[in-house]
């Protein structure tokens, strides 16, 4: 069975923490993506090279690897140069994801050098999308997989409504593999993905990022400790 076989029906856990936060440690992430193997997570979606590094000791499932980093002057922060493409490929990720939205990236390169340099690795380049337009630019540069994860983070998309079910009924078309990420906060949402034509479904935030869900509860609540005070 091929890996995106593999994949397919399944939901992908992205493993992340904002810097600072008491969850970024590569220890305490490599645990949260141990415990979504455990719980039926086909793959974990992990960013940096440290938690790569530690994710990949404790968990057998595909990882799909990024670095992020901001470049003064350019707009893509999602294994943004060819030299972060080779150091995700160093920690051992079957699958590279990498902003594919065709703005300028700090090196120069192109989607079709990066697409290249990660097939050269022996991995699968997943583009991360944010426009209908941005799918076909893609598959056309050789991804094997198009994601809609910069739907709503980049100027032209900003404000607009997740999760992009529309984008991916898009992409489906276009006979290639599909995975819809960003803004799935429930399972009825992952569901309608899979019916729009993703062929997995990556979820972060409502999974893994306790302090959000923290809010959320703390949220809910303030209004009634309001009305009792």
């Amino acid at each position: 069975m091929s890996l995106l076989d593999a994949l397919k029906g399944g939901l992908i856990v992205s493993v992340q923490a904002r810097g600072g936060s008491a969850l970024d440690d590569p220890a305490v992430l490599a645990a949260l993506a141990r415990a979504a193997q455990d719980a039926g997570g086909r793959a974990v979606r992990v960013a940096g090279t440290a938690n790569l590094d530690a994710v990949r000791r404790r968990v057998d499932l595909p990882i799909v690897g990024i670095i992020k980093r901001a470049y003064p002057g350019y707009a893509p922060y999602i294994t943004a140069t060819l030299n972060e493409v080779r150091d995700v490929l160093k920690c051992g990720a079957q699958i590279v994801a990498f902003d594919a939205t065709g703005r300028p990236r700090p090196d120069g390169s192109t989607t079709q050098d990066v697409v290249h340099a990660i097939h050269a690795g022996g991995a699968l380049a997943m583009a991360d999308c944010a426009t209908v337009a941005d799918g076909p630019a893609a598959r056309m540069a050789g991804a094997d997989i198009l994601a809609t994860t910069l739907c709503g983070y980049t100027e032209e998309t900003a404000g607009r409504s997740l999760p992009a079910f529309d984008v991916v009924a898009a992409y489906s078309e276009l006979e290639t593999f599909v995975i819809c990420e960003g803004g799935i906060h429930q399972p009825a949402q992952a569901a309608r993905a899979r019916e729009a034509g993703a062929h997995a479904v990556v979820v972060g935030t409502a999974i893994t990022n306790t302090e959000w869900l923290v809010q959320q509860y703390a949220a809910a609540l303030a209004p009634q400790r309001s009305s009792q005070a």
